[in-house]
């Protein structure tokens, strides 16, 4: 086969600081290069809150993405997205989308994009990282769709990578990699994988105190009827929570309500749209 033709592809970066000015969390440095841009809205409760938009509409052969969070001390902060992000179909190169948080003493940060939809022929190295002070909190969730369900489309090939490195006062204490790569709708059948589920999700929570929470956590995945597969650990100081669904949609709808029952504040505007 001949090569992929060389192009010209996205490169977006976005790098802010959160720091206290009279006991409210505010933006305190802010740059952005290429499709990447972060728009404040007003929330009524004076949370800070920022919405990540790509200007570029998806990602794809080898476009390159990079998200950078600072907060300050005593700051709280909230990520979302403005759609679910589309990593289209590749000819060979794989696209890159790395994300790291800092999260200062007292500070809180909640990571809540909305969906990541996986096209057939798509290929895609993910990695998260964040480094906690000993009393910081994060809550992070994360959402996958396998193939546009409702088109019918099946990841027949397709490579999916997905990495989470969290310390805490320098130390390792969360690791995760995930990582598909060939047949993933084959592999997605299996019992042992998915059980032919097509949708996946992960919520993390390091803040303090949120390894006591896991029999609340239990109780509000429970309330997910049949179609939603969810389970809940607690251990090191957080609690994980994996979810499995038959489409993105069913999945997203129960974790929306699971975070705004945990965290005890509605989601973000653009979830509801």
């Amino acid at each position: 086969m001949a090569a992929p033709p060389v192009r010209q592809r996205s490169q977006g970066n976005v790098s802010l600081t959160i720091g206290d000015f009279g006991g409210r969390s505010r933006v305190r440095d802010l740059s952005e290069a290429g499709p990447l841009r972060l728009r404040f809205p007003n929330v009524g409760d004076g949370t800070l809150e920022g919405i990540q938009v790509n200007t570029a509409g998806g990602v794809a052969c080898g476009d390159h993405f990079e998200t950078v969070l600072d907060l300050h001390p005593g700051t709280a902060f909230v990520l979302t997205t403005t759609a679910a992000e589309k990593i289209y179909k590749s000819d060979g190169p794989t696209s890159t989308i790395v994300n790291r948080a800092t999260v200062a003493a007292g500070a809180t940060l909640a990571w809540l994009p909305q969906e990541t939809i996986l096209f057939d022929r798509s290929r895609l190295r993910r990695r998260f990282e964040a480094d906690l002070a000993g009393d910081a909190g994060l809550l992070v969730v994360e959402l996958v769709a396998f193939g546009r369900t409702a088109h019918g489309e099946r990841l027949n090939d397709a490579m999916f990578e997905d990495v989470w490195r969290i310390r805490r006062d320098g130390h390792l204490t969360y690791a995760d990699t995930l990582r598909f790569d060939g047949p993933i709708e084959a592999m997605l059948a299996r019992s042992a994988i998915c059980g032919g589920a097509r949708a996946l999700g992960t919520i993390i929570d390091l803040s303090p105190g949120a390894e006591s929470r896991l029999d609340e956590a239990r109780a509000l995945i429970g309330e997910a009827g049949q179609e939603i597969e969810a389970g809940a650990s607690a251990w090191n100081g957080h609690l994980a929570i994996r979810l499995l669904g038959p489409a993105i949609g069913s999945l997203r709808v129960h974790v929306a309500r699971f975070l705004a029952a945990y965290r005890g504040t509605p989601m973000p505007r653009v979830w509801q749209t």
